[in-house]
């Protein structure tokens, strides 16, 4: 398995995934229409030029899933059974269309499934930066991990 089982993970290890990735206009048309989410700031670049921004944002949406998802090949990959919820989401800074995101995560607790023996709860602190260094996305997650098989 590609992903850490329960006991693989220590608390305070950080990851720094690999690849990063660059976020496309039609990443965030895709996403955007797809959760049918009407929101202009995402969809109408003429819309955009008139607010602070001056340009579309990326939906924040798939920003939290993208750099979910950038870290699951070091993590998870296999060995959990889903996730649990997320305790703490946030954007402090927008992503725009041409971003280029880079994931680290940091082990932030752990402790065995009080009710099976055969898994474990883990928290996750996954850190989305862009190519200036600037934090996208911070999150708390909690994900259900199987323990090593015996």
């Amino acid at each position: 398995m590609a992903g850490k089982y329960f006991e693989d993970l220590e608390i305070d290890w950080v990851f720094e995934h690999l690849p990063h990735r660059t976020v496309t206009e039609t990443d965030n048309l895709l996403f955007t229409t797809m959760t049918h989410n009407p929101q202009p700031l995402h969809l109408d670049a003429e819309f955009a030029r008139q607010t602070p921004y001056g340009q579309i944002i990326v939906n924040s949406y798939f920003t939290l899933a993208l750099v979910v998802g950038l870290s699951v090949g070091d993590t998870t990959l296999g060995t959990t059974l889903g996730n649990l919820g997320m305790e703490k989401v946030e954007f402090p800074n927008p992503v725009f269309v041409g971003d280029t995101l880079r994931v680290q995560t940091r082990i932030i607790d752990k402790r065995e499934s009080q009710t099976k023996p055969d898994r474990g709860i883990v928290w996750f602190r996954h850190q989305g930066l862009n190519q200036r260094d600037e934090l996208v996305c911070d999150a708390l997650r909690k994900g259900m991990m199987l323990k090593r098989p015996v």
